[in-house]
């Protein structure tokens, strides 16, 4: 069994209900699922509940995953998903103390180095698209040869060197831009050494001996993290074909919608009825206004307007309160903020633009938006309702995956 495709081993699972097909996956990849689940959680009996949720749902949604999907790919992300959906839910927020890593030392050890990559790691793996997050989980989490990524991405060696080393430069960008400054090679080793540890021993076949009824013995607590889970998961599937004009995703009974980029030149607002202020053109400094916080587009403006102005404590208000400690951290005091906005703002701002927008759920939406100082940068920024006030939740880097396979409505 431990020298079968996993491929295999799901079709054996799916056709046949086979416990051992399924035991084997899980011996396969539980320290993978693991690992994941406690850089999230950062406490081993909270890992053990998520590693278990997510082997439930493999279970559950095996019969319906596509033919040649990257079986470690589909649970790191499966497990990353689940794990931000645990702690959102049970408001646990353990990054408070990791902002202490932020700083670069360029003779620090590779354990040091680690230190400083983990508490973001996971973070940065979600700016990356299916294609490269994949790449990344199979060469440096479970240490394949490049052929073999080739072999499981269905491409050619020399074009998965290519994509993982793209990957790789796309994760160091994301860590540069915090402050963690590390060459390509010591990234690399780090990641390696580090990732991926041994699950407890028992932990498997207790997983396994759940996972085959569905979760039917799962604990209330463990059934109620199944639950979220997969419904968050719908929530980021976009895996349906772009049809011209306006479409409907609709995902495991969810829909998400993402609202296309305006390609207008106009020179006033563009509006919806959807959102009320969705903007087509590039605003310069002096159109930014404080917009309020009734929608998400409004919300971020005014995050942006308050920027502009140097206003610390706007901008503080404006955040969601389990983000407040990370964006304190990035702004400094508030003399510093202040002198850095009015630089940055007055000599180097060219404008700000929201280009498009994914609804994930009722209190939840991502929104793509380029400001342009000297140059333009395209980010994704997480927008949250709370007491029916929008707040930045947090921002990363945009990749192309962010829209690829995913459903547009254009605007009027």
């Amino acid at each position: 069994m431990q020298e079968m495709e996993d491929s295999e081993l799901l079709r054996r699972y799916v056709e046949s209900n086979s416990e051992a097909a399924f035991a084997a996956l899980v011996e396969r990849h539980i320290n993978l699922v693991y690992s994941t689940a406690l850089r999230h959680a950062g406490n081993p009996h909270h890992a053990e509940e998520i590693t278990q949720a997510v082997f439930v749902i493999l279970a559950r949604k095996c019969g319906q995953l596509r033919r040649g999907v990257v079986v470690s790919g589909w649970l790191y992300h499966a497990a990353r998903l689940t794990a931000a959906n645990f702690l959102r839910s049970e408001t646990q927020r353990i990054r408070r103390e990791q902002e202490a890593y932020m700083q670069s030392n360029p003779s620090e050890t590779e354990t040091e180095v680690w230190l400083r990559l983990a508490p973001l790691l996971d973070k940065a793996m979600a700016g990356l698209g299916e294609k490269d997050r994949d790449a990344v989980v199979l060469r440096f989490f479970e240490g394949k040869k490049m052929h073999e990524v080739g072999v499981a991405l269905g491409i050619n060696e020399e074009a998965a060197k290519k994509r993982t080393a793209r990957a790789v430069e796309k994760l160091r960008r994301f860590f540069t831009k915090r402050g963690v400054v590390v060459p390509a090679a010591i990234f690399a080793a780090a990641v390696s050494a580090n990732t991926v540890q041994a699950a407890p021993v028992t932990l498997g076949k207790t997983i396994t001996a759940v996972a085959v009824t569905k979760g039917a013995a799962s604990s209330v607590s463990t059934l109620t993290l199944i639950k979220g889970a997969m419904k968050f998961m719908a929530w980021t599937k976009a895996k349906t074909a772009i049809v011209a004009g306006v479409v409907v995703l609709l995902t495991a009974g969810t829909t998400g919608v993402i609202i296309t980029e305006m390609r207008s030149a106009s020179s006033g607002p563009r509006t919806t009825a959807a959102t009320e202020r969705i903007k087509g053109q590039l605003f310069t400094l002096p159109q930014l206004v404080d917009a309020g916080n009734t929608t998400p587009e409004a919300a971020w403006e005014s995050r942006y307007w308050a920027r502009s102005k140097g206003d610390y404590d706007a901008v503080i208000a404006a955040t969601l309160p389990q983000a407040v400690s990370g964006a304190k951290a990035w702004m400094g005091d508030k003399a510093t903020f202040r002198d850095r906005s009015k630089t940055e703002f007055n000599s180097s701002f060219k404008g700000f633009q929201i280009l498009a927008r994914k609804d994930l759920a009722s209190d939840q939406v991502e929104l793509k938006y380029q400001f342009a100082f000297e140059t333009p940068d395209t980010k994704i920024v997480v927008m949250a309702k709370v007491n029916g006030a929008w707040r930045c939740a947090e921002t990363r880097a945009y990749d192309a995956g962010w829209d690829e396979g995913s459903a547009l409505e254009s605007q009027p």
